[in-house]
């Protein structure tokens, strides 16, 4: 699987850096923006898997801004770090109250803001930290590759162990064949949308190797899901 994503708003380029740094030290991919609007687009044109944002921003400000992704079916989920100057209660209350799922008020320690990082990943991408994943009678283990049906090993390849890997992460969400090539095969490199269907027939085949009901969902012109 990619390693998680992480869109850094923020206008102070010091500021920007350090946290730019610090995540890639961490191994998540880090994109960049240093205004309200250019975070719209980057976020929407790709969803990341979370957002650390600024609140005060030229163009369109961060509480705007989450406003705005938290709207969009395709970016609701994205877990959203606010960080702002502001330390009073009514703002850390407004800034929830938008959307944020946490907010950490300036100055603050980069090593906390990892941590809160780490935390918003471990609900929105548990695999990309470790956690077992279970649906029904499936459960996937991502450090030791190893997918079990009713107690039997099932053998996946790379691709549909990513595939399954992405779908169990969010039973029921309906993913695009766009975004499952985003999120399994990773935004350089080009595959045809068509290729999707070939790995969702395989991981079908493996799911269903000892029996049992097929729990990938087509969702007509719309993509797959799982349940």
């Amino acid at each position: 699987m990619p390693a998680p994503s992480v869109l850094v708003v923020e206008d102070e380029a010091a500021q920007r850096e350090v946290l730019t740094y610090n995540l890639e030290a961490e191994g998540f991919r880090v994109a960049q923006a240093d205004n309200g609007e250019e975070a719209l687009l980057l976020a929407l044109e790709a969803p990341p898997d979370l957002i650390v944002l600024d609140w005060m921003l030229p163009s369109v400000s961060g509480i705007e801004v989450c406003r705005r992704l938290k709207a969009r079916p395709e970016t609701r989920d994205v877990p959203i770090i606010m960080l702002s100057a502001r330390s009073e209660e009514v703002d850390l209350v407004r800034g929830l109250e938008t959307g944020a799922d946490d907010y950490m008020v300036k100055p603050y320690s980069v090593a906390e803001l990892m941590a809160r990082v780490r935390t918003q990943l471990r609900r929105s991408r548990p695999s990309a930290l470790g956690a077992l994943l279970e649906f029904g009678d499936i459960t996937l283990d991502p450090e030791t590759h190893r997918v079990n049906r009713a107690g039997k090993t099932l053998k996946l390849g790379p691709t549909e162990f990513r595939l399954l890997t992405t779908f169990m992460e969010r039973p029921g969400k309906v993913w695009s064949r766009e975004q499952l090539l985003d999120r399994v095969w990773g935004r350089d490199i080009y595959v045809d949308t068509r290729t999707v269907d070939v790995h969702v027939g395989r991981l079908r085949k493996a799911l269903c190797a000892f029996g049992g009901d097929d729990p990938v969902r087509t969702v007509r012109g719309a993509g797959y899901a799982l349940g």
